[in-house]
């Protein structure tokens, strides 16, 4: 990992928080469209915040000796996808691609 990669990784993870938020947002909204009663939709949904706010797509703890896990989370949570690596270093990308297909 270098400082470019990890400028990089900076500028990206809140327009990669925000979709992935907003794609969450869509999913809360079918459970609270389901022909339930309320208060299982409510408990539903009480139940995936408390889940989803831990994702590393919502929260994520930005250090450095964190980069790769992150980035292997933010991959396995689906928000992101390789192809959203495509301005980090070929390496980076290397070493990432690698350890996500294990």
């Amino acid at each position: 990992m270098n400082e470019k990669d990890w400028k990089i990784l900076r500028s990206k993870v809140p327009d990669w928080q925000e979709a992935f938020m907003a794609n969450l947002i869509e999913e809360y909204k079918a459970i609270l469209s389901e022909d339930t009663n309320p208060s299982d939709r409510f408990w539903k949904l009480e139940e995936r915040l408390r889940t989803d706010q831990k994702l590393t797509g919502v929260q994520i703890n930005m250090r450095r000796s964190l980069m790769i896990p992150n980035l292997l989370e933010l991959l396995n949570e689906g928000a992101i996808t390789l192809d959203d690596l495509k301005d980090f270093s070929e390496e980076l990308q290397e070493q990432v691609a690698f350890l996500y297909e294990q």
